[in-house]
């Protein structure tokens, strides 16, 4: 299975000829690994995983092998082609990377459970890497019930999953359909101390683009299980909840892009059509925020 822990889902740096910067790649990695992450999320919906062609999505998991330290890597895969999704993820086995990141076959929003169900399964019986579920309604128009996931946990490749749907209610369910044994990860960070309590794994998070140093000692604080931690945990998050709210209330990645630039940790915020760069003066409303409450430096 998956460490618990922090998993930023992270931006993928595009250069000024908006051809994929690796050696960008390679510093966010070791930023994140710096912050105390656990590992990342490569070309998911934040790294603008469906602007990305296949074969560079290859390169992405292939060129971070070198690169990536000790952080667990993840290909995130959005596509609803299923032959697509069983081929990128045997190139994450070939790159040695340790489960991928699934989403729904989002085109067909008209297809019955059944086949949806069937689709997964397919990718399941040829997955050579764990695969994690990634439940993101808003995109794929397909949410994934309780009775859903139960019907994908028996199979050994089944790893767990993400939840980016904000249900509160799907985190006791959720653990109630996988069983204990299983990775959950919440996408949506304002339900973050919910989740935990709830016996999840961590979060597979967009925010930790832009704070990842604050969340990832967030979730360490809690999994370190004693009660003065977790107070501390809580006390962190409150401070932090209403910049996430924030956060997440901008356009992303492009917020999230903006914000590393200004901290120095990609040389462009460059993002892919249809996606446009946010206003600058939003930037900077959140920047000067961040370094008043969190202390945060900017170049």
């Amino acid at each position: 299975m998956i460490p618990p822990g922090l998993y930023p889902a992270m931006v993928t740096p595009f250069d000024e000829k908006g051809r994929v910067d690796f050696a960008g790649v390679a510093r966010l990695l070791a930023g994140f690994e710096a912050a105390g992450c656990q590992g990342a999320v490569l070309a998911g919906t934040n790294g603008e995983g469906p602007s990305l062609s296949a074969t560079e999505k290859r390169d992405l998991i292939a060129q971070t092998q070198s690169s990536a330290g000790t952080m667990i890597r993840i290909l995130g895969i959005s596509t609803p082609s299923l032959e697509e999704a069983r081929w990128s993820c045997r190139r994450a086995a070939e790159s040695g990377a340790q489960a991928v990141l699934l989403m729904a076959p989002g085109y067909f929003r008209s297809a019955p459970e059944s086949g949806i169900r069937d689709w997964f399964l397919r990718v399941l019986d040829d997955s050579p890497v764990g695969v994690l579920v990634y439940n993101f309604p808003k995109m794929t128009g397909f949410t994934m019930s309780p009775d859903f996931l139960a019907s994908l946990a028996a199979h050994p490749q089944f790893w767990g999953a993400k939840d980016s749907s904000g249900e509160s209610g799907n985190l006791i369910a959720y653990r109630q359909a996988v069983g204990p044994e299983k990775s959950l990860f919440v996408g949506d960070e304002t339900l973050l101390i919910e989740a935990l309590e709830a016996g999840w794994s961590g979060s597979i998070s967009g925010a930790s683009n832009s704070v990842p140093e604050w969340l990832s000692q967030i979730v360490r604080e809690w999994q370190e299980g004693s009660p003065p931690r977790r107070e501390s945990a809580e006390t962190k998050f409150a401070l932090l909840r209403s910049l996430i709210m924030r956060l997440r209330a901008s356009a992303q990645p492009g917020t999230h892009k903006a914000i590393l630039q200004r901290r120095g940790w990609i040389d462009s915020a460059r993002l892919r059509l249809p996606l446009v760069e946010p206003d600058p003066s939003l930037i900077d409303e959140i920047v000067r925020e961040l370094g008043h409450r969190l202390g945060m430096r900017f170049g």
